[in-house]
Formats: structure tokens, C-alpha cells, sequence
């Protein structure tokens, strides 16, 4: 009986140690004023690298994969000796207008279909191929909202 009351205080006070721990943390949040920041608050490059990876998670990710090696033999990778290099408007035109049928990038062979992307807004795209080009062992310039706008006028 003697341990089982032992046991049962021990308890107890880990329990109200974490629940008095949790508020302390609470309070001290709400104390100090800390605001939520979102990307849109953001300035310079990192912004659209940051907006840029949510638009990829959004309409990439899922064909792509999360670090950009696609499928292979069906979707192609995104990282050095691909198509990511080439001229934005190339890359550009291809989203918007999408790709079907057989393609080769580095030396491999691709089959399948990549659907136009008619929802992605200027920004979003711009966003999106800087994030690509920037990432996945990349290195190349960025994609601005007016390179976009020119080309989805044209199309």
C-alpha cells in the first residue's frame, strides 16, 4: 500500500510539473507580443524561395517527388541535366501548355503526360520556376512575374 501511495503521489506531481510547464509556456508566448509572420510579410529572395517551395508542394510534388528525382522512365527530374536550365520562356510555355508524349532528358527516356497548368497564376509560376531553378543541385537565374505575363499573352 505504502508504494502504490508513493507511485500515486509521484505521478500526480509529474503531471501538474507538465500542465503548470505548458501554461508558463503559453503565457510567456502571449506576453511577449511575439507576432505570426507569414510569407507575404517577407522581403527579398528568401520570400519567393519560401512561396516558391509551396507552390512546387502544391502542383509539383506529387509527379516530381519531394526532392525533384521524378519517376523514372515516366516523370523527369528537375535537378542539374534537366530541362530546369533552359530559357524561362521555354519553361514557362511548357507549363502553361503542358507536354505530352515521349521526351528525353539526360539521356533518358520519358513517357507520360504532364496536364497544362492553367490555374497557377503569374506569380505562382514565376515563384515556382525560381523555386526549381534555385534548388535540386540548380543554380540558375530567376523567373520573374513579368517573364510569365509575356508569355501566357503570347500563348
Amino acid at each position: 500500500m505504502k508504494n502504490t501511495k508513493k507511485i500515486f503521489i509521484i505521478t500526480f506531481l509529474i503531471l501538474i510539473s507538465g500542465i503548470v510547464f505548458s501554461y508558463s509556456i503559453t503565457l510567456g508566448n502571449k506576453r511577449s507580443g511575439a507576432t505570426k509572420i507569414t510569407n507575404s510579410q517577407i522581403s527579398g529572395p528568401s520570400a519567393t524561395v519560401l512561396t516558391g517551395k509551396e507552390t512546387y508542394n502544391k502542383y509539383c510534388l506529387s509527379c516530381h517527388q519531394s526532392n525533384g528525382t521524378g519517376v523514372p522512365g515516366m516523370i523527369p527530374p528537375l535537378g542539374t541535366g534537366s530541362w530546369s536550365g533552359k530559357n524561362p520562356t521555354d519553361l514557362i510555355s511548357l507549363i502553361l501548355k503542358g507536354l505530352n508524349g515521349e521526351i528525353e532528358v539526360d539521356d533518358e527516356i520519358y513517357k507520360n503526360t504532364m496536364p497544362p497548368q492553367l490555374k497557377i497564376t503569374d506569380q505562382e509560376l514565376a515563384e515556382v520556376l525560381t523555386y526549381v531553378r534555385s534548388n535540386f543541385g540548380n543554380n540558375f537565374s530567376p523567373v520573374t512575374n513579368d517573364m510569365v505575363k509575356k508569355v501566357r499573352t503570347a500563348l
